[in-house]
């Protein structure tokens, strides 16, 4: 069935993916830019959007559309710069958010497709007791505080308006043109630096980005998706050790990796301020998706091997030129 969808962050990393599988699928899109493209499919009708808060004015971005995907965002940085850090997430997040919703829903909007984060269940997990949607949400940072407001806030005017709404939670997403943690470790694996991550026998769910480009998707108008929230990975939980191997596969490389007890490297992170990233390369991280494949009738239709292989491609290709 063909909508009228608004997108939102449309050039950016995971919506630049959900852009191309709404065309693909036939879908008429508005694009939400900040700057508009210098190149753009001329099957996408652009609207330039210059802030994202509780003042922006989405009239005429919402003009004959059924459908919103919002997936921009204040993201999650490592090192905030923002003297209230909670105060700037809120803004962007939770009044952004919300000013859009209630404005499409003004605007005769159907449903509102919301990509929050897994950060609104929290930071880990014990090995083998994954988060489910249902868990009560436990935040930990300013960047996960605020998606659950905007969660919070979306299901209230849902309740009110009778929009439909539909709150996706990934987790760590992958895929051609990734940048920070995952190209750092494509970076070492290629330049074959010994890393001590031989020992870690932990636990991570990942979701490639053409996993999650296809659930959302999904999402736009499945019956059961309405106001329904859903976690997405890509059903394959990772050690770190071992994901380091694949990706190293991938790329035609031999993982160096060195046996260094997990509790070594995690004190050598807190002496040198790097908990967080302790926590990412140590620590388990899980999710439970059998809601969403069962609810939806969904799986994702990328492995962990393919996925991989198409984001090993894409960074080969750029670092040639």
């Amino acid at each position: 069935m063909s909508h009228t969808v608004l997108l939102t962050g449309a050039s950016g990393f995971v919506g630049s993916a959900i852009l191309e599988l709404l065309l693909a699928e036939g879908q008429s899109v508005v694009a939400a830019f900040r700057q508009p493209p210098m190149q753009l499919d001329p099957r996408v009708v652009p609207v330039c959007i210059e802030s994202l808060d509780g003042v922006t004015d989405w009239h005429a971005a919402l003009a004959g559309v059924d459908v919103v995907i919002h997936s921009a965002a204040r993201v999650h940085v490592m090192n905030d710069t923002e003297s209230d850090p909670l105060a700037a997430f809120r803004k962007v997040n939770v009044e952004g958010t919300l000013r859009l919703a209630r404005q499409a829903a003004t605007a005769g909007v159907r449903r509102f497709v919301f990509v929050s984060s897994i950060k609104v269940n929290g930071e880990g997990t014990p090995k083998g007791s994954p988060y489910t949607a249902d868990d009560l949400p436990a935040p930990v940072d300013p960047y996960g505080v605020s998606k659950m407001e905007a969660e919070e806030g979306l299901r209230a005017l849902a309740r009110e308006v009778g929009l439909e709404v539909v709150i996706i939670r990934p987790v760590l997403v992958y895929g051609p043109g990734v940048k920070a943690n995952f190209l750092a470790m494509m970076r070492w694996l290629d330049k074959g630096v010994p890393l001590p991550f031989g020992a870690i026998d932990n636990r991570r769910s990942l979701v490639a980005l053409g996993n999650l480009a296809d659930l959302v998707v999904t999402c736009v108008d499945h019956p059961a998706a309405a106001n329904q929230t859903f976690l997405v990975s890509d059903a394959e939980d990772l050690s770190t050790s071992a994901l380091l191997r694949r990706m190293a596969k991938a790329l035609g490389r031999r993982a160096r990796l060195l046996p260094v007890p997990s509790r070594l490297l995690e004190v050598g992170a807190v002496v040198l301020g790097k908990h967080s990233l302790s926590q990412r390369l140590c620590g388990s991280l899980q999710v439970d998706i059998e809601k969403t494949c069962s609810l939806l009738g969904w799986k994702p239709p990328l492995s962990v091997d393919e996925a991989l292989a198409l984001t090993a491609r894409d960074y080969q290709e750029k670092t040639k030129k």
